[in-house]
C-alpha cells in the first residue's frame, strides 16, 4: 500500500519537528517538510523526509508548487503571540489563507489546521490588547478554511509546553483550559490524519486521561 504523503507547513517549528519525526516513524505516512531556508533541511533529511523550500510570505503559487504530489497538508506554522502584529497578519492569517488556497490549486483535499485554543469572537474581545490580534488572525483563518469544500480538521490545543508527551489527552468541542505538550499535539495530528471521523470537525485538546486514539475517535 502506498504511503500518504503529508506536507508539513511550518515544519521547522517545535510542533513541526515532532510531527515530521512521528510521520516518518509511521508505516502508512511520509512527510514532506516545508521550510523557509535550505540550511534547515539537514534535520529532516536525517529523518529520511523530503524537504521543499518555500516562504509563507511568498505568493500562493509558490506554496501550491510545494504541495504538488501530496495527499494532505498540515498547517503548524505560527508567528506566536509575542511577535509584532505585522508577522501575526502575514503568517497566522495571510499565510494560512494562502496555504488553504494553495491546497485548492494543488488539488489536495485533506487539510489540518493547528489553531489557538479559543478563536471565537468572544475570545477576541476578552483577550488582552497584545494577544487580541493573534486570536483574531487565527479566528479568520479558521473561518476561511471552514467555508471551503476541503476535508478539514481544526485542532485547538491548550497552552503549549515542552514537557515530554504523555499520550493522554482530553478532546472535545469545548474542554476546560489546560496545558498540553507540543509532542502530544503532534501525536494528535497523526491520529487525526488516520481517522476520517475528524473530517469536518474542530476540537479543543488538552492533557487528560484518555489515549489519543480513543479521545479522537469519539469527537
Amino acid at each position: 500500500m502506498d504511503k500518504l504523503k503529508i506536507l508539513v507547513v511550518g515544519a521547522n517549528g517545535q510542533i513541526g519537528r515532532h510531527l515530521v519525526s512521528f510521520i516518518q516513524e509511521n508505516d502508512s505516512l511520509e512527510a514532506k517538510a516545508m521550510i523557509r531556508k535550505q540550511e534547515q533541511a539537514s534535520f529532516f533529511e536525517n529523518l529520511g523526509a523530503e524537504t521543499v523550500v518555500a516562504d509563507l510570505e511568498q505568493d500562493t503559487e509558490a506554496i501550491a508548487k510545494a504541495a504538488e504530489g501530496v495527499d494532505a497538508i498540515v498547517f503548524v506554522a505560527g508567528s506566536g503571540p509575542h511577535t509584532g502584529k505585522d508577522k501575526t497578519i502575514m503568517v497566522d492569517l495571510d499565510g494560512a489563507v494562502k496555504t488553504v488556497e494553495a491546497a485548492k490549486i494543488a488539488g489536495v483535499k485533506r487539510f489540518i489546521m493547528i489553531s489557538s485554543f479559543d478563536t471565537t469572537r468572544a475570545a477576541i474581545q476578552d483577550a488582552s490588547s497584545s494577544f487580541a490580534p493573534y486570536v483574531a488572525a487565527k479566528h479568520y483563518a479558521d473561518e476561511w478554511l471552514k467555508r471551503t469544500d476541503l476535508d478539514y480538521t481544526i485542532i485547538h490545543p491548550g497552552r503549549l509546553t515542552n514537557d515530554k508527551g504523555t499520550k493522554k489527552v482530553e478532546a472535545a468541542t469545548e474542554v476546560e483550559r489546560n496545558e498540553i505538550p507540543r509532542e502530544d499535539v503532534a501525536s494528535v495530528i497523526v491520529a487525526s490524519l488516520e481517522n476520517e471521523k475528524t473530517i469536518g470537525k474542530e476540537f479543543q485538546v488538552v492533557t487528560g486521561a484518555k489515549s489519543i486514539k480513543d479521545a479522537i475517535d469519539i469527537i
